[in-house]
């Protein structure tokens, strides 16, 4: 499996470098707003997103975001909330409440390709009750774990009433 994951030096140059370069964060509902009814993005938008809930997306990953406004989206599993080196549930809530936005990324992270038809609730549907428990917001948006998806998993996630899904390409 490819890593996604980056040293704490070389995220803060990273950030830093995006924003001497004039790039602005987006969250999922300004894409949303910008594909389905063309509202403007800034001129060099970019989304940080994370996934997996690993406790250093939150204090190292949003502490150098915030050297620069910048806003991320947390693609939430929920098994990992509040156990060792995953986020708890109040740093969740106050990553909402800063702005951030904070989705569902399943309850485990299998698969969406192995689902039986009763895993979509269990996977997605019971998150998404956990996650706006914990921050009293709305989730709209889906990460697929590892990034995988298939044709049938489409018309799933859209009866669940997600806006949108993310993928790895």
């Amino acid at each position: 499996m490819k890593s996604y994951s980056v040293t704490p030096d070389a995220f803060a140059e990273q950030m830093k470098a995006l924003h001497d370069s004039g790039y602005q964060t987006v969250l999922p509902d300004q894409l949303y707003e910008y594909l389905v009814y063309g509202k403007s993005l800034p001129a060099k938008p970019i989304m940080l997103t994370y996934d997996d809930t690993d406790e250093e997306q939150f204090s190292i990953g949003k502490t150098e975001m915030d050297k620069y406004g910048f806003k991320g989206v947390y693609f939430i599993m929920t098994i990992s909330i509040n156990r060792p080196r995953y986020m708890s549930k109040e740093q969740i809530k106050q990553l909402a409440d800063e702005g951030h936005a904070v989705e569902c990324h399943t309850w485990d992270h299998h698969m969406v390709t192995k689902y039986t038809q009763a895993d979509w609730d269990t996977q997605i549907v019971a998150t998404r009750r956990k996650i706006e428990g914990i921050t009293g917001k709305p989730v709209r948006y889906f990460a697929y774990p590892f990034g995988i998806w298939n044709a049938a998993s489409l018309p799933e996630v859209q009866q669940r009433s997600y806006q949108m899904a993310f993928c790895l390409s």
